[in-house]
């Protein structure tokens, strides 16, 4: 089957970018495209992609990908499709670390690969490069609660060269589907990826200098929910009768792995900012401030627990 016939199929049940892009999905299987073989399995997969269409299943869904932050990252059932909105956060992040602003001044490859070693975040028994972060006194350490994808601490280190982290999620498959990612964009001796819960986590004390979330935080039965987050699995998405179960978690247990200044950025709901404001400074927390995405609706909030050490 050839690109152009998988498209008219795909068009009947959707937009046409929409059958566009998987069309070119299934053309870009491996394979020898002369072959019966080939010609049925490129014809079953159009078939059921059509069919997903016509459910309305998100493309990235169907073909296993989505872009974020430039990068291109697996996704699947047991994930959060990556989404725009939550690029507000990777940005809050960079604009927050001082030498973002002249990138000149951070480590090369090659300087990160030749300095040193020291121990990584808590006790995973590996090593890493040692160079120069925030403040000079080591690499900037970023734990990640509720990976996913992994999509959110990947487009950071990524982007801030000697930077190290550790990514949580409770889902075993969403844990699989981020090594996975973190592998294929070359940063498995920078990120580890752990299944653990929210409230479970047991890393040493005063260990990172950022904690980043994109926590569940959609009240059960929220009527709201689009077509396309009923594909999502509910355990990314909900989080009690009130979609602030999660927060509430976080607020009380994150606090203690931070060190001293250290900074937590938390994407929210919409119309969700003063509630989780409320969680945070109930729990000691510092309001620093909230950030807008693209279409003006109140998407991260940053907390810190001293002030007085900015």
């Amino acid at each position: 089957m050839t690109e152009k016939q998988a498209f008219e199929i795909l068009r009947k049940y959707g937009r046409a970018n929409d059958a566009r892009i998987i069309s070119r999905h299934i053309a870009g299987r491996t394979g020898n495209k002369k072959s019966m073989l080939y010609a049925l399995c490129s014809m079953l997969c159009a078939l059921r992609a059509a069919r997903a269409l016509r459910r309305g299943t998100p493309v990235a869904k169907i073909v296993g990908r989505k872009w974020f932050y430039g990068m291109e990252f697996e996704t699947g059932r047991y994930t959060l499709d990556p989404r725009p909105d939550s690029e507000t956060l990777v940005e809050a992040v960079l604009e927050s670390y001082p030498s973002q602003k002249g990138r000149n001044s951070l480590a090369s490859d090659s300087e990160i690969k030749n300095s040193g070693v020291v121990d990584y975040p808590g006790n995973l028994g590996q090593q890493v490069a040692k160079v120069s972060g925030p403040s000079g006194k080591g690499m900037p350490k970023i734990l990640d609660l509720g990976t996913g994808t992994g999509n959110l601490i990947c487009s950071i280190i990524k982007n801030i060269p000697g930077a190290v982290g550790v990514g949580i999620d409770k889902s075993w498959r969403a844990c699989r589907v981020a090594r996975r990612n973190v592998k294929r964009h070359d940063l498995e001796d920078r990120i580890k990826i752990l299944k653990k819960d929210f409230s479970t986590f047991d890393f040493r004390l005063s260990t990172f200098d950022f904690i980043i979330s994109n926590p569940p935080y959609i009240a059960d039965g929220d009527p709201r929910v689009d077509s396309g987050a009923r594909h999502d699995p509910k355990l990314a998405l909900y989080a009690g009768a009130d979609g602030l179960s999660a927060y509430r978690a976080i607020a009380a247990s994150a606090k203690q792995y931070l060190k001293p200044g250290g900074r937590i950025f938390l994407e929210i709901g919409a119309g969700s900012g003063a509630a989780v404001r409320d969680i945070f400074e109930n729990a000691g927390w510092q309001f620093v401030q909230s950030q807008k995405d693209l279409s003006g609706t109140e998407r991260v909030m940053i907390f810190i627990l001293d002030l007085n050490s900015l």
